[in-house]
């Protein structure tokens, strides 16, 4: 018998998201419009062996409870209990994610720097696009070498809103579309 991934929509200011949980771990965080339509999802049921079953459980209704906060600029950090599912090299990268500060930025250049590996700046921005926990492993704060906005799962808009959000720099309730 297969695991159940636990699963319920959550609408952004910035873009549709997908929580998942197993286990009583988030798994899912991710774009519902995303570049690579179905390429997280199959990882993940794939690694964790598992189908979706829509069903809010206490973690996705406590991830969206956050989100919610987060949106409102009342939560910077998230302590929801996580299950990254990857290869021990993007294992690395999404703990990595976890440690950049809110508000902050760095480029793939520094993040392949801090894993002891300069050389390989395209492995971790492709670890970055694989990232299937969205905004709470925060890849919407790494960015090119020259601070350019560059690849993002939700969009290079949704990226700019989140950013602009942690900066202070957005007005109460304003939407992607108000940028």
């Amino acid at each position: 018998m297969k695991n159940k991934i636990f699963i319920q929509h959550y609408n952004s200011p910035c873009g549709k998201l997908l929580l998942g949980s197993i286990g009583g771990d988030l798994c899912l965080c991710n774009w519902t419009d995303e570049k690579h339509p179905g390429r997280v999802d199959k990882r993940l049921q794939r690694l964790l062996q598992a189908d979706y079953e829509e069903i809010p459980s206490p973690v996705t209704q406590k991830a969206a409870r956050q989100l919610d906060e987060y949106f409102r600029r009342e939560r910077t950090t998230f302590d929801i209990p996580l299950r990254f599912a990857g290869t021990p090299f993007q294992l690395k990268v999404w703990q990595l994610l976890l440690m950049i500060p809110y508000g902050q930025t760095i480029s793939y250049g520094e993040m392949a720097r801090r894993l002891g590996i300069p050389q390989s700046v395209r492995a971790v921005a492709n670890a970055n696009g694989a990232n299937a926990i969205s905004i709470i492993a925060p890849c919407h704060r790494v960015v090119g070498s020259d601070g350019s906005l560059t690849g993002f799962g939700g969009g290079i808009e949704a990226k700019r809103y989140l950013l602009a959000l942690e900066a202070g720099s957005l007005f109460h309730n304003q939407s992607i579309r108000d940028l």
